[in-house]
């Protein structure tokens, strides 16, 4: 199992995935909220920005409902969308 540093100011700290998994699963709900928005800040290739420009661009689609839309994302995440 590889670590990755994790660079802090003044600090070095090596963490596995697993472990940063694990110490993240600690968070209060709070915490865990801010480590999220944390998260979806972070670059990845400007990927996920190209993607929300792209799907915004797009005109609404309007033969679905906001209740399909929940009843989808109440899906378990081990099954497959259809």
């Amino acid at each position: 199992m590889s670590t990755t540093p994790i660079l802090i100011p003044n600090i070095v700290v090596e963490l596995s995935f697993d472990q940063l998994v694990a110490a993240a699963q600690q968070l209060g709900s709070e915490e865990k909220k801010e480590l999220i928005r944390a998260i979806a800040l972070v670059d990845l290739d400007g990927e996920p920005m190209g993607l929300i420009d792209e799907l915004t661009a797009q005109p609404p689609v309007d033969d679905i409902t906001d209740e399909e839309i929940m009843a989808k994302l109440r899906v378990p995440f081990n099954q497959s969308f259809t």
